[in-house]
């Protein structure tokens, strides 16, 4: 997995709009349907990675659980970030190649 493209991915995604931050707005967006890919930091709590894994599953959202909260804050230019949502598919799809995600509903973990 290339983390510098990923990371510059997110990035660009939060300057294009594209990107949501946040539990309960990522939580709405993965039921609205809105949410075409979820991101939770690989040094997020047990609890919130479980939540996030049961979520996508049943809404059938890809996931992907890695990096760190200081690195994906750092990429969006945010403070520590936990748990983001990619809104758009062509960025989704970026992001997805490089952690080799194949399929709409496979996962990483």
């Amino acid at each position: 997995m290339s983390d510098i493209k990923v990371l510059s991915y997110l990035g660009l995604s939060m300057r294009a709009g594209k990107l949501l931050t946040g539990d309960e707005i990522v939580l709405k967006a993965v039921r609205s349907g809105e949410a075409k890919m979820v991101i939770v930091a690989g040094d997020a709590s047990a609890n919130t990675q479980k939540k996030f894994r049961d979520k996508c599953g049943t809404y059938k959202v890809p996931l992907l659980i890695g990096l760190d909260r200081d690195r994906i804050g750092s990429s969006i230019g945010k403070d520590t970030r936990v748990v983001l949502a990619v809104t758009d598919l062509g960025f989704a799809k970026m992001i997805s190649k490089q952690v080799g995600i194949m399929s709409e509903v496979e996962y990483i973990e």
